[in-house]
């Protein structure tokens, strides 16, 4: 059941993130309260956004410059985020969950009305200060809600990009997958040292997320961005309802 999760996580998240709803229930699934689960389900992604990164190698080399200020963002984001769920525990955590599932099922449902909406910006120029603000304030949360939790902080992200990008695609998922990354690699080290990491469950997720990272980029260049979405929303949409019963 972990591994299927994982090479599922690691393939959404490359394609448009989402993996988080994968893992995390499936490490709910197997005992972990849900604080070790979205804790454990954080490190265990972090390699499979690296394949993802690494798949993506020929954008980054040429956009490089323009990624600088988001890893920035990225990596102070993350370590807020990671510090905020360190501090709540788990107690502050579980009543937090159905609504940051629901959240990110409605990122996702509402993503293509999101980034209608952020085209009216785009054509007004790239260079205008309040719309740029705007991007890089909205960016600057997707990173720290990305460090507390993770689920849809992509489409979040992707938005912003939108604001501020070139129009491509691929250069702003890129973008989105180095700043993903680093959110996660500086949120693992800190959840790591709380001690709210499972080993064994994680090992498990890694290897297989690792390979669903490196493969969805494939995929992302081949299957239309719809399909996994519809699923990625499916399945936050049954976790909401399941997280909410269960109270």
């Amino acid at each position: 059941m972990l591994a299927v999760a994982g090479f599922a996580a690691g393939t959404v998240n490359a394609v448009a993130g989402g993996g988080t709803f994968a893992t995390f229930a499936a490490l709910v699934a197997c005992g972990l309260p849900t604080l070790d689960a979205n804790a454990t389900s954080a490190v265990a992604l972090t390699p499979a956004n690296l394949a993802s990164v690494v798949a993506y190698r020929s954008e980054i080399r040429t956009h490089f410059r323009r990624m600088l200020p988001f890893t920035l963002i990225g990596l102070a984001g993350g370590a807020i985020g990671a510090l905020l769920l360190i501090w709540l525990g788990d107690k502050g955590f579980r009543p937090l969950v159905p609504w940051l599932l629901l959240s990110a099922t409605l990122m996702f449902a509402f993503s293509d009305r999101i980034r209608e909406l952020t085209k009216p910006l785009v054509h007004k120029g790239n260079g205008g200060l309040a719309t740029r603000v705007v991007a890089f304030m909205v960016m600057a949360m997707a990173t720290i809600y990305g460090g507390f939790f993770g689920a849809g902080m992509g489409i979040m992200m992707l938005a912003a990009l939108a604001i501020i990008g070139s129009g491509n695609y691929h250069e702003d998922n890129a973008v989105k997958n180095v700043v993903a990354f680093l959110i996660q690699i500086v949120s693992a080290g800190l959840l790591i040292a709380g001690g709210l990491v499972h080993w064994p469950q994680a090992l498990v997720t890694i290897v297989a997320s690792v390979i669903g990272g490196y493969w969805g980029v494939s995929v992302a260049r081949n299957v239309p961005v719809k399909v996994i979405r519809a699923t990625v929303v499916l399945v936050g949409a049954v976790l909401t309802v399941i997280f909410f019963i269960k109270g």
